[in-house]
C-alpha cells in the first residue's frame, strides 16, 4: 500500500505502470516530506507557487531533470530561509526562464551586442540594453551593476550553487520587476497560486 506517499512537496523516486490511458503509482522512495513547509502558510503559498510554475513549463515525457533538481533545492533553501522568499523567488523565476530556453541577454546588449554600458533591462526586446539602445525599448528598466551581477550568476550558475548570495533591498527591487516582465514575456500565463501568494 502506498498511503502517505503521494502529495505536494514530496521528493523521491517513482515507478510508474503505462496503462492505456493514465499512470499508476507502483513503488515510491520519499527521500525528502518538506514537513516543515507545511507549518508555515507563507513558506507553503511559495511552495505551492513554485509547484504550479513547474508544472506549467514541463511537459510529459520530457528529461525535466534540470527543472526538478531546481526545484528541489528551492524548496531545500525555503525550508532553511537563508535568504529571503522573495529573493529566491526572483531567482527561480529567472532560471526556471533560462531552463526553458528563454534566458534574457545578461553579458550583452540585446540590441547590438555590445558588452560595455549595460544599464538598462527589458525583456520586450531580449534582455540588458546600452544607452544607444534603450531608447527604443518600450519597457526599459534601469538596471544598475549590482543587479547585473546578480542576472548574471543566476543565468550562469548550476542549479545546485544558486541560492547562495543575497542583494540589497534596492537590487531585489530591480531584481523584482525584471523578473515580473521576463514572466509576462516568456511564459504569458496566470498562476492562480500566485494570486494568493500577493495577499500576503
Amino acid at each position: 500500500m502506498l498511503v502517505g506517499t503521494t502529495g505536494p512537496f514530496l521528493f523521491g523516486t517513482f515507478t510508474l505502470y503505462e496503462g492505456r490511458s493514465s499512470y499508476t503509482l507502483q513503488q515510491a522512495e520519499i527521500q525528502n516530506y518538506f514537513g516543515e513547509l507545511r507549518t508555515d502558510i507563507e513558506a507553503v503559498t511559495y511552495g505551492f507557487y513554485f509547484l504550479e510554475f513547474a508544472e506549467y513549463c514541463t511537459r510529459e515525457n520530457n528529461d525535466e531533470t534540470e527543472i526538478l533538481k531546481l526545484l528541489y533545492q528551492t524548496m531545500r533553501i525555503v525550508v532553511k530561509r537563508s535568504i529571503s522568499l522573495p529573493l529566491i523567488r526572483c531567482i527561480f523565476e529567472l532560471k526556471m526562464i533560462c531552463l526553458e530556453g528563454e534566458a534574457p541577454q545578461a553579458f550583452a546588449c540585446a540590441g547590438c551586442g555590445r558588452t560595455e554600458e549595460l544599464s538598462r533591462f527589458s525583456a520586450s526586446r531580449g534582455g540588458m540594453l546600452c544607452p544607444d539602445c534603450a531608447g527604443q525599448a518600450a519597457d526599459v528598466l534601469p538596471f544598475g551593476q549590482s543587479a547585473l551581477y546578480a542576472l548574471q550568476f543566476i543565468e550562469g550558475t548550476p542549479v545546485e550553487k544558486l541560492y547562495t548570495f543575497t542583494v540589497s533591498d534596492d537590487v531585489l527591487a530591480q531584481l523584482k520587476k525584471a523578473a515580473k516582465r521576463c514572466v509576462d514575456v516568456y511564459i504569458g500565463h496566470t498562476f492562480r497560486s500566485l494570486e494568493m501568494l500577493e495577499m500576503i
